[in-house]
């Protein structure tokens, strides 16, 4: 069972079909699909789900803290369910492929007081960016 699915058990959320499939397209590491993926790879377990639900589904875990929202640029919002584990990411410039980084050190301590301007910060997002090994090639 994937971490997303057990956690939205623990949760009581009522698991109809539907909201299962998404939670299951949603299972794995690295996973930072779009609302149209997501809908595209659901559709292949439960062809009559609606790509409504999908929106609405991914709406109500994003609500829930069980899923974060990615916006990269211009591109499609991609949702993150590594929503419990601090991380930032790793984005290709040409493909788009996002991948969940884990650097050392505290980067919201590396932000000086002096830098924060009277602001009582309270998180970082941080996107490292490049050319993956594939684009590369």
């Amino acid at each position: 069972m994937s971490d997303l699915l057990q956690r939205l058990r623990e949760r009581g959320w009522r698991l109809t079909a539907q909201r299962r499939v998404v939670a299951e397209v949603l299972a794995g590491d690295h996973i930072h699909l779009t609302a149209d993926e997501v809908h595209a790879r659901a559709t292949e377990r439960l062809p009559e789900i609606s790509r409504a639900t999908v929106y609405n589904t991914l709406g109500e875990l994003v609500a829930l803290g069980e899923l974060l929202e990615v916006s990269t640029d211009h591109r499609a919002t991609r949702y993150d369910p590594n929503a419990r584990r601090p991380h930032h990411h790793l984005l290709c410039d040409r493909c788009g492929t996002i991948r969940d980084v884990h650097p050392t050190g505290d980067a919201l301590s590396a932000l000086p007081e002096s830098e924060r301007f009277g602001y009582t910060v309270s998180g970082v997002e941080l996107t490292y960016r490049g050319i993956c090994p594939n684009c590369a090639a």
